[in-house]
């Protein structure tokens, strides 16, 4: 979820100054040019949205504070990036370097998605039943404190927190005014994860204290102390009564007026605004009926996998009553916290021990495992995974099964989103826009991974094998159920009972999942739209090179370009293919 922060209006209209003439103090060659676009943009980008610290981002010299957020900062961002959108159109693409031109086939969808969210006014609903900008706000906790100029910046955005909160409540009652807010139907219950920031018994005792309870020992005592006092009293004077009048705001205003329709199509220009959320996440120009009907078709062949699974089992009942015994047997759940931490941990050592047989291109850097934070677990997905992180929701654990736990792993730690994550860290040369994170090709790798890990044996019990079969049908239902809540026109109820009825998620799952594309529109197309892909020009690349065709090497070709748009990795891909030819005909 995007939450669009900035600094201050004057920055954005300064920088736009600055970059209308980058090219001609670059150089007039295309390559030069743009460059210098790029260059400047990043930097604009960097200085807008400052504060936001969590483990996969690098603290910046603006980070003493958080992003602005009111109207007027953002019409000055949008104005910015319309203007490099006109200066982009003016190189022509094929006068770029190879290099480059795969770059401008990043940046330029990149920076369409950044103006079209603020031309839909997108910041007026800056949450869903997901992801929201107060807990968010939260991961600045997760980074360790380096050194005093670390902890007075981490201090002074406590001291933001309020004006960040206000501005965002702005926002927000603007979406209500014109029918742009979060569905009333998923609202219930979400502001525990406002309140969870409230009752603590001193700010001690807060989240947003955890990096001061253990300062560098080179800081000396007396600084230290003074350092947790101020700690202590940003979070008691500033944090807690600004998340005490936004939960007065969530359950007095929002709550009460937030829209009763489901579908993005019914928001204000809905229909313009679904497909350009299925654009930005999927990066294909689809319309929602193709989109449904795929997922028609993959519901279907998947159903007979989970079918033949089944019977594998040896179990004699059908599916209905199969999904029952999952939910309900005590065997196919974890006792403690602990013990469901454990065999994910189990799991990943054992896929560690076959990533050499697949991967050629391996990185450095390794994750750990931790469990969701308690603030945001009861409406978080069974885990989340980063280049450093793969988080294990340990909440509720009637509600987590053992039987999926295989398939979350691949996809969360590594082959998944771990271990590619890592790599996109550890690449050098590439321009730091070409870091960032795009869900079809992320959220389709991963979801490849846990295909993947069939053929590396990672699946041990007929029941694993049906938990991958059922993620998988979860994946293709999503493709279903999405575009059957933004533009069929379905209901809350109809999409859960659809979604139970397919896959063995736990009822807790199926409802918080259903919640999530409600409030989310188009994010839910990316895994399997992203999958079938990857699968695709897999399938190409084992025809056009037959006996020669090198796993190794192919999925190192689908990692080694970063995070792209999938007709771009399609590109590249067929340039891999095209290459490995030319190296096997030298062999003969």
């Amino acid at each position: 979820m995007k939450l669009w922060m900035g600094s201050l209006l004057l920055v954005a209209m300064t920088m736009t100054t600055t970059i209308v003439h980058a090219d001609t103090r670059h150089g007039d060659s295309a390559d030069a040019r743009f460059t210098a676009l790029y260059t400047a943009e990043w930097k604009w980008r960097q200085e807008q949205f400052p504060g936001m610290d969590d483990e996969d981002r690098a603290a910046s010299a603006h980070d003493d504070r958080l992003p602005a957020v009111d109207a007027k900062s953002q019409t000055a961002r949008l104005k910015y990036w319309n203007d490099v959108l006109r200066q982009l159109a003016a190189i022509p693409l094929q006068d770029l370097s190879a290099e480059n031109q795969v770059n401008y086939e990043v940046y330029k969808p990149q920076i369409e998605n950044l103006a079209a969210d603020i031309r839909f006014r997108s910041y007026e609903m800056p949450f869903n039943s997901d992801s929201q900008f107060w807990s968010d706000l939260g991961f600045m906790a997760n980074q360790p404190i380096k050194d005093l100029k670390h902890a007075q910046a981490y201090i002074a955005r406590l001291n933001d927190v309020p004006r960040y909160f206000d501005e965002n409540i702005v926002n927000m009652r603007a979406g209500l005014a014109r029918g742009f807010s979060v569905p009333r139907e998923v609202l219930d219950g979400r502001d525990v994860s406002i309140s969870t920031f409230i009752n603590v018994k001193t700010p001690q005792d807060s989240d947003f204290y955890k990096p001061f309870r253990q300062l560098p020992t080179t800081m000396p005592a007396a600084e230290q102390e003074k350092l947790r006092a101020d700690c202590a009293k940003a979070i008691g004077e500033r944090v807690i009564p600004a998340y005490a009048k936004l939960l007065k705001f969530f359950r007095d205003d929002y709550m009460t007026r937030a829209r009763t329709t489901l579908a993005a199509e019914d928001l204000p220009d809905g229909k313009a605004f679904y497909r350009q959320q299925i654009r930005e996440y999927t990066t294909l120009d689809l319309d929602p009926e193709t989109i449904h009907a795929i997922g028609l078709k993959e519901v279907a062949r998947i159903d007979a996998e989970m079918q033949a699974s089944m019977q594998a089992t040896g179990y004699k009942g059908d599916m209905p009553a199969f999904l029952h015994f999952l939910r309900t047997d005590p065997q196919f759940y974890a006792k403690t916290p602990d013990e469901l931490l454990m065999h994910a941990s189990w799991i990943a050592k054992r896929v560690d021990g076959k990533l050499s047989q697949y991967f050629g291109l391996l990185p450095r850097g390794r994750f750990g495992i931790e469990p969701v934070p308690a603030a945001i677990a009861p409406f978080w997905t069974a885990g989340r995974g980063s280049a450093h992180t793969y988080w294990v929701n340990t909440y509720d654990l009637p509600a987590r099964p053992l039987y999926n736990l295989t398939a979350l792993t691949l996809h969360e730690s590594a082959p998944g989103h771990a271990l590619q994550g890592e790599l996109v860290e550890e690449q050098k040369g590439l321009p730091e826009f070409r870091k960032q994170y795009i869900s079809a090709y992320g959220e389709g790798w991963a979801l490849y991974c846990e295909y993947l890990g069939k053929e590396m044996g990672i699946y041990r019990t007929p029941y694993d094998d049906f938990g991958r079969e059922s993620y998988d049908m979860w994946r293709a239902a999503r493709l279903v159920i999405d575009t059957g809540i933004h533009h069929e026109g379905w209901t809350r109820a109809q999409s859960i009972k659809y979604l139970a009825d397919h896959t063995a998620l736990s009822e807790h799952e199926v409802e918080t999942e259903v919640d999530r594309y409600i409030s989310w529109p188009g994010q839910a197309l990316s895994y399997k739209l992203g999958e079938l892909k990857i699968l695709e020009l897999r399938a190409l690349a084992e025809k056009e090179l037959g006996d020669k065709f090198d796993i190794r090497k192919f999925h190192d070709a689908v990692l080694d370009i970063g995070s792209v748009p999938l007709p771009v990795l399609e590109d590249h891909i067929k340039q891999f293919i095209t290459a490995q030819k030319k190296v096997e005909a030298k062999k003969t």
